[in-house]
This record gives structure tokens, sequence and C-alpha cells, in this order.
């Protein structure tokens, strides 16, 4: 089963900036589409920056302060970001969607924490 491992978390102060990485364990066939959510105590998991096919989202939230990209030769995802805000404490899940040519596969990380104090 492949796994996606994160790394790049941690305690920040607010401005300050961090970049996640997410590499995948096992063998992808074709990426259908990378992503990240996040989730705050309290809240639901939210989706916050994707690339697809059709272009890159983001959630207003994090829009013009984060970005998304990717390195298609190591199929690794990373997420840049920038003015971190106190409110953007939560624990971060990347994810791979993988096409098989059979189905979609969706592969996750296992969360990485990130903190960011006043």
């Amino acid at each position: 089963q492949v796994r996606m491992a994160e790394s790049g978390g941690g305690s920040v102060q607010a401005g300050d900036f961090l970049r996640l990485s997410c590499v995948p364990t096992g063998r992808i066939f074709s990426v259908y589409s990378v992503g990240w959510y996040r989730q705050a105590p309290g809240y639901s998991r939210e989706k916050i920056a994707e690339i697809t096919s059709e272009g890159v989202y983001y959630e207003a939230s994090v829009k013009g302060r984060f970005t998304i990209s990717r390195d298609n030769a190591k199929n690794t995802v990373y997420l840049q970001m920038n003015s971190l805000k106190p409110e953007d404490t939560a624990v971060y899940y990347c994810y791979l969607k993988d096409n098989d040519f059979t189905k979609i596969n969706t592969y996750w990380g296992q969360g990485i924490q990130v903190t960011v104090s006043s």
C-alpha cells in the first residue's frame, strides 16, 4: 500500500513561513491530482489547495499566502506557506490520486502538525 510521507511542519511565529513536502513511498502510475487538507482543533477537515489537470485551487483563507507545487519527476508535492497566522494552526494532510488505468487510488499522508503562535 502506497503512503505519502510528509515533512516540514513545526512551530513558528506569526508572519513566518514553512514549506511542507510530501512524497509517495511506492510506485505511482499516473498522477490524477494532488493536494492538501488541514484540520484545526474542533473543526472538520478542509481542502486548502489542489492541482488537477484543469488547474490550481486554493481555499479563500490561504489564497495569496500559500503556494502548492509539484515535482513531476519525483511525484513530490509541496506547500509553501508564507505570512502564517495563528488561525493556520492545524494538522496538515497531503494526498495524491493515482490513476492505475483501472481505477483512481487516493493515497494520504499521516498528517503533520503546524503551530503558529502570535
